[in-house]
């Protein structure tokens, strides 16, 4: 979308998520997510009036990977919800994400496991942000030294196996044009 260049515009909601990675003295790497939502006017909610700035969403969710991807700890909380009593309720489901490893099928995993009423769509939206954060947060780190091909190489276009980018950063695991 283009800039828009009308100085007649009105915020009516901002989304801000916040993602954070960090890397724990036991080797474990702590996941961090935050969500927040507000609206640019008064928005009723179950409870009365949130007035123009205030949270309609504010919620985290955060996860402890290991070293090979899998999630051993996993926590939400609702702080702020359109419908208290009844959001916040879900949050202990998440803890269920335990157990899970960070690889393929893990979107598949996470859809059967919260989808629809079994989860927040909300918290349910990070999930995916605060796995690939867990693979940013580890790059350059154990998995740099592992004999195993990296997970990210071939899942976008600049980390082509054939290409360019892999050749230089890479080099072990260039594949030569077919």
């Amino acid at each position: 979308m283009a800039e828009v260049e009308s100085s007649q515009r009105k915020l009516l909601h901002r989304r801000t998520i916040t993602i954070e990675g960090y890397e724990r003295d036991d080797g474990h790497y702590d996941i961090e997510g935050h969500l927040v939502d507000i609206k640019g006017y008064d928005f009723p909610v179950m409870n009365g009036i949130r007035k123009t700035g205030e949270p309609i969403h504010d919620m985290v969710l955060g996860i402890t990977i290991d070293a090979d991807m899998t999630i051993i700890d996993a926590y939400a909380k609702t702080r702020a919800r359109p419908y208290p009593g009844f959001c916040e309720t879900i949050t202990d489901h998440y803890q269920s994400l335990r157990g899970l490893k960070i690889a393929p099928g893990f979107t598949k995993a996470v859809k059967e496991r919260f989808g629809g009423v079994r989860g927040c769509t909300h918290l349910t939206e990070m999930i995916g942000t605060l796995a690939t954060v867990a693979f940013q947060t580890r790059y350059g780190s154990a998995e740099s030294h592992s004999p195993n091909k990296p997970p990210h190489l071939d899942g976008c276009h600049a980390l082509d196996t054939t290409g360019p980018v892999v050749a230089k950063f890479y080099s072990q695991w260039k594949v030569d044009k077919k």
